[in-house]
């Protein structure tokens, strides 16, 4: 037994490749069996699946393992990559383009990830660990689960192509700008310290980076997972724990009695307000947005709250928290509210 351990312990460094490569398959093999096996598990407890108790265990079962998994190998993977670039080297590829070009390809980035709020966060902690200026990060984290293309094909086959045109426009100009604003107040000393420690560390002390083998670039790669992982995980289960305690319990009724087109303009900060506690995927909070229109809302107070409850969850920010100190925070929230009030006061303006 004790054999067969250091074989395991030293397959990496024997056979790097064939070792990635299993690896890859186990990870994707085991991110398919994420909707049957928390199906089952909320099979085998006395608790209807059709109740909103078998909603929000299905929905715990489901995403805590799935934004784990996310976590798990974005890191291991970007653990690697940092091996092969330092973190000066990518701040300064990336801070030397010109005003904002950074933030646009963040922001498009986005787009095609189709990530909700937390699994955008793994994404966003690798950005930073690989020296991804501040700001430019927050576009991307902002973008990611605010403007993917499951929500722009649901909102095009629900409203036609001007809503979804629109709604694009006005998400990646949030993600753009809010960045942008991120970026000029020079908050990075507002990460919290672990943070900072890893973005100006280098791969291996006093080793050149060209000169590393496979297998110490993989030992990299489960540094960096203990490291981040290690310390994010409990956050993780508390934010989705509350997430999944809210999922399913939508008050429809109430809602749509408040976004009216006749509402005062208090409709839309409320929207925001109601839409900050709950936690779902855009493909998740589009039937609702149906839903809510078809009893009379104003659609700009609607995709106010939409993008409030994808952009800004409250899961979302506990898990930042054990990346970003709460003036940080605060800031993140303030600049993204209201650039959704915005897009709510202008979609009613408009249509």
């Amino acid at each position: 037994m004790q054999t067969l351990a250091i074989q395991l312990k030293r397959w990496p460094s024997q056979q790097p490749f064939m070792f990635l490569a299993l690896a890859a398959l186990l990870w994707f093999a085991l991110y398919q069996t994420l909707i049957p096996v928390s199906e089952a598990l909320v099979a085998a407890l006395p608790v209807a699946r059709e109740s909103h108790l078998g909603g929000a265990l299905q929905f715990f079962f489901y995403d805590t393992p799935k934004v784990l998994l996310l976590l798990t190998g974005i890191v291991f993977v970007m653990g690697i990559v940092h091996t092969f670039v330092s973190p000066e080297r990518t701040r300064a590829m990336l801070s030397g383009k010109r005003l904002g070009v950074g933030n646009v390809m963040a922001a498009s980035l986005g787009i095609v990830t189709p990530f909700c709020s937390c699994s955008a966060v793994p994404l966003f902690i690798g950005f930073l660990q690989a020296g991804v200026p501040l700001g430019i990060t927050f576009s991307f984290l902002i973008s990611a689960p605010m403007v993917n293309e499951v929500a722009l094909a649901l909102l095009f086959g629900m409203f036609g192509w001007k809503v979804a045109a629109l709604y694009l426009g006005m998400g990646l100009l949030i993600a753009i700008v809010a960045g942008l604003v991120i970026g000029k107040l020079g908050m990075e000393r507002h990460l919290e310290d672990w943070v900072r420690d890893m973005q100006n560390s280098q791969p291996v002390s006093g080793v050149d980076i060209a000169a590393l083998s496979w297998g110490e670039r993989i030992d990299s790669g489960f540094a960096h997972v203990r490291q981040i992982v290690g310390k994010v995980w409990p956050y993780i289960l508390l934010g989705i724990a509350l997430g999944a305690g809210i999922h399913g319990y939508v008050p429809e009724d109430f809602m749509a009695s408040i976004m009216g087109k006749d509402a005062p303009w208090w409709s839309v900060p409320a929207a925001v307000a109601i839409g900050v506690p709950m936690y779902t995927n855009a493909a998740g909070i589009i039937p609702i947005v149906e839903a809510l229109m078809g009893k009379g809302a104003a659609l700009g107070t609607v995709l106010a709250f939409m993008m409030a409850v994808i952009a800004l969850s409250a899961p979302e920010i506990i898990i930042l928290r054990k990346v970003l100190k709460p003036r940080l925070i605060a800031t993140f929230v303030g600049v993204v509210a209201a650039g959704i009030l915005l897009v709510g006061y202008v979609f009613n303006a408009v249509l």
